[in-house]
């Protein structure tokens, strides 16, 4: 927190980046000068690395932060905006990710051999569901300064909640047919683990949001509905992870109903203010902590040019393969409204991977090719976050 808080001023001072940009910039400008100073051997890198090394940031984001950052940005979605734009979304947060992670992984199952890696299929579909996950979250500020429209910000909104609850079911239900016995690929088993997962999330979620929603609308007292939702997040997060089932996608839907129903039907003014508020500054908390943990990783992980050449392909892969997902759903989407090209090219800009594609990357084992995987996986986080990030304000208003 403070090294989050001094880059935080530092940006904010003097270079005047979107903060959750700027806040990974300085990190990794500050991992780099570490680096430097390693190379002078006075212990300071090799102390810092060790105290990095024992944060387990991938046990930090899925199994605690995440439940909090997708729960405050579900709060803050309306209905009526979701209803507008729901197939949309479904098919944006759901077709999309599944038709990437196969897409990607298909490309890279043929592309590994080139560079003297052997590695199996269902491997490579774990490699893709890794960079299938994006967080348009980060540059909705930067979209909505450009003068975006609405059912542009909402398609944007409702995605990134869904994409990272939808892609981390993907990614689980893909890691436990690669542990299993066979480790082979089977669409059968893949679609059975996919369901119970998610649906049992989505159950879970709606279970939670409504027992909330009851106690909250039951009193009128701000502090103890703060505590209740808190409660919501803590206490359907652990269940769903004891269940086995989707806790991001629970802590979507108990954030759409409290946001909805809690604040509408069940909260007075000062309660609803108080609750938005708080949560507000949780986001923005986790967010910083977030990208600059992001940049600081950059020390743990082993670079070589093989890997930064693979990392620059697959960021061109990533790209080409967000747009022919995003491109095919939308002809479903036609019937009922018109999806323009430029509509598809910055919602493929704007994609940005981030945190989950890091941490979904470095919860892998040794044995399914985690070192190579994490090193693919960081170059094309920061490019997207440091390049897709600052230029996408910019496409959008040539875009018009």
């Amino acid at each position: 927190m403070v090294l989050v808080a001094s880059f935080a001023y530092i940006n904010h001072r003097y270079i005047k980046l979107p903060t959750a940009i700027g806040l990974m910039l300085i990190a990794l400008i500050f991992s780099i000068g570490l680096i430097v100073v390693g190379y002078l051997d006075l212990g300071i890198t090799e102390q810092i690395r060790n105290w990095l090394g024992q944060f387990h940031f991938s046990e930090l984001l899925l199994d605690a932060m995440l439940s909090f950052m997708l729960f405050a940005g579900a709060i803050h979605i309306r209905f009526e905006d979701l209803k507008q734009e729901r197939l949309t979304i479904i098919l944006f947060s759901t077709v999309s990710v599944v038709l990437n992670t196969v897409l990607v992984g298909s490309v890279f199952f043929y592309l590994f051999p080139l560079f003297g890696f052997d590695i199996p299929y269902i491997h490579c579909l774990l490699f893709g569901s890794l960079v299938s996950p994006t967080d348009p979250i980060a540059v909705l500020s930067i979209l909505k300064q450009a003068g975006v429209s609405k059912s542009l910000e909402t398609k944007i909104a409702g995605e990134s909640l869904f994409n990272d609850g939808v892609a981390v079911v993907v990614f689980l239900s893909l890691l436990h047919v690669a542990q299993s016995s066979s480790g082979e690929f089977h669409v059968d088993e893949f679609l059975i683990l996919f369901v119970k997962e998610a649906f049992g999330g989505l159950l879970l979620g709606l279970a939670f949001g409504w027992v909330g929603y009851k106690l909250i609308s039951s009193i009128d007292n701000y502090q103890v509905e703060v505590m209740i939702t808190l409660a919501v997040v803590m206490g359907g997060y652990t269940l769903a992870h004891s269940l086995h089932i989707s806790g991001p996608l629970a802590m979507v839907i108990a954030g759409l109903i409290t946001g909805n129903h809690g604040k509408t039907l069940g909260m007075s003014d000062v309660t609803a203010d108080y609750v938005d508020k708080f949560w507000e500054i949780i986001d923005e908390i986790l967010n910083a902590v977030l990208f600059v943990l992001i940049g600081l990783e950059l020390i743990l992980i082993e670079v070589s040019t093989t890997s930064l050449v693979i990392g620059v392909i697959a960021i061109l892969v990533g790209l080409l393969g967000r747009y022919i997902t995003l491109f095919i759903p939308s002809l479903l989407i036609r019937f009922r409204e018109k999806i323009e090209h430029k509509t598809l090219v910055l919602l493929t800009w704007g994609g940005l991977r981030g945190g989950i594609s890091v941490a979904l990357a470095l919860s892998l084992t040794p044995d399914l090719n985690k070192d190579l995987f994490v090193t693919i996986t960081y170059v094309v986080v920061c490019f997207s976050i440091l390049v897709q990030g600052l230029t996408v304000g910019s496409l959008a208003k040539k875009l018009n």
